[in-house]
């Protein structure tokens, strides 16, 4: 996995659809099937200008892309954990009384709005049945 979209050494042509696949961890195979799949049913031809393209402008992979395995990385941004990430999950911790405070006061809310639905529609019927009477 790669902390950015960069040409990927460990490829078949140019590596910019294994390095792709490298920077978002998804499988290489599958990705170049996709990839080669959109280029024959949307023209051949502006598809591989694009990756001629894309081929030029991507640096090659360098060691310092190359996020180790060991690293821990969060799901939006591929970083480390640093110390105020940390004194944020300890603070997260302390809030479980105010959340489960919140989830009372909106289990509350959606009762009552269900109890008023539920209300309406019962004068809608008994409305509906006297009428036919």
């Amino acid at each position: 996995m790669t902390k950015r979209w960069t040409r990927s050494p460990r490829a078949k042509v140019f590596g910019v659809v294994a390095g792709f696949a490298e920077w978002r961890d998804l499988p290489v195979q599958e990705t170049r099937l996709i990839v080669f799949l959109i280029m024959i049913f949307t023209s051949v031809f502006p598809g591989i200008i694009i990756y001629l393209l894309l081929a030029l402008i991507l640096p090659m992979q360098t060691p310092d892309d190359v996020i180790s395995s060991y690293e821990p990385r969060s799901f939006s941004q591929r970083h480390s954990r640093n110390k105020a990430d940390v004194e944020d999950a300890v603070f997260e911790e302390k809030n479980t009384d105010d959340l489960k405070k919140e989830y009372e006061e909106l289990k509350r809310k959606v009762e009552e709005m269900e109890s008023e639905m539920f209300d309406k529609e019962k004068d809608w019927d008994e409305r509906f049945n006297s009428s036919g009477k």
